[in-house]
């Protein structure tokens, strides 16, 4: 009789587990940061589905067959915005259109910092007159001059989630979202979402205590991404090879890069895994930095829950590692 009644209890918590699931709405999330911040939301209810997985980059990504099928199916839909993901615009007008779409670059409480088009970029510069270390004669912007990769159409950076705080902006967007989409479940999700803001907060104290003995050293990043996490934690990019992914650097570019690598002597020149890593050895090319990866969009890592932890811990480890070598 005991068996039969464990027996019985484990049937009904496994068919209370999967009508939570089938009752849920079909979720689905453009990136792997935000996919990260939606999962912890919905954990314990369902896993939403991501778009752009493994190592691809959304600045290079295009849409699948089986991406397109799920567009059409899903009842919600989370992505940056216009800025990030423009390989999304067209599909969500055609296939979305059933769906409500979170453009959670207009979440409420976000602090947002306007894009930086030069590749090197220095506060004297910037107190001198010169408009946020712009190169006017950069090859690569003048080519490129018209994109409207990695900022919005307000002009802002739209790497958003490179600070906790913004991330913390992001999760009550998604609670919000979600309990609307879902108000069977808005317990849960809000929970989750509270418990989301305490981990953010550890997390946010756990960096700045990391980054502390480095946060004076300047260094080289493949392309600008990184405004919100300089801005957060004090750190110091010196310059960026690239200002968009998307963009080839010319030759005027690589030369300044190069000499300003010179400049700074022994420092750290960082790569990312989705993009070419021989112009980082071209930059640093008879000069004694240091080279190492920063994985802002977290190709590497497994989509998940604990990946926007993962993914924040490994850039200041990262940087902390190959600036204290560097010294």
């Amino acid at each position: 009789m005991k068996f039969a009644a464990t027996l019985l209890l484990s049937c009904s918590a496994l068919m209370t587990a999967s009508n939570a699931f089938a009752d849920a709405p079909s979720v689905m999330v453009s990136i792997k940061p935000i996919h990260s911040l939606v999962a912890s939301v919905m954990k314990g209810v369902a896993e939403p589905k991501l778009i752009v997985e493994g190592a691809a980059s959304p600045h290079t990504y295009n849409m699948r067959p089986s991406n397109a099928s799920a567009l059409q199916k899903a009842d919600l839909i989370f992505w940056v915005g216009h800025g990030m993901e423009a390989f999304l615009e067209k599909p969500l007008e055609a296939l979305g259109a059933k769906a409500a779409v979170v453009s959670l670059e207009d979440a409420p409480g976000l602090t947002k910092l306007k894009f930086r088009e030069g590749g090197v970029f220095e506060p004297e510069a910037e107190e001198e007159g010169h408009d946020h270390g712009h190169s006017h004669g950069s090859e690569d912007h003048a080519a490129g001059a018209e994109d409207d990769g990695d900022h919005d159409h307000d002009g802002n950076d739209v790497h958003l989630w490179l600070d906790p705080m913004n991330a913390k902006a992001m999760v009550e967007d998604i609670e919000k979202a979600l309990v609307q989409a879902d108000p069977e479940n808005a317990t849960t999700y809000q929970a989750n979402g509270a418990d989301m803001m305490k981990r953010l907060d550890a997390l946010d104290t756990e960096l700045k205590t990391t980054l502390e003995p480095v946060k004076d050293k300047p260094f080289i990043v493949f392309h600008d991404a990184y405004q919100y996490f300089e801005n957060r934690y004090g750190v110091k990019v010196a310059g960026s090879i690239t200002v968009s992914p998307e963009s080839i650097p010319g030759a005027e570019r690589v030369k300044e890069i190069h000499q300003k690598v010179e400049e700074l002597g022994a420092t750290c020149v960082f790569a990312e895994p989705q993009f070419e890593p021989k112009l980082v050895k071209v930059v640093t090319e008879g000069s004694k930095a240091r080279s190492g990866v920063l994985d802002p969009e977290a190709g590497a890592l497994t989509e998940g829950p604990d990946l926007y932890f993962e993914l924040m811990r490994g850039l200041a480890t990262s940087l902390k590692t190959c600036l204290s070598q560097a010294s």
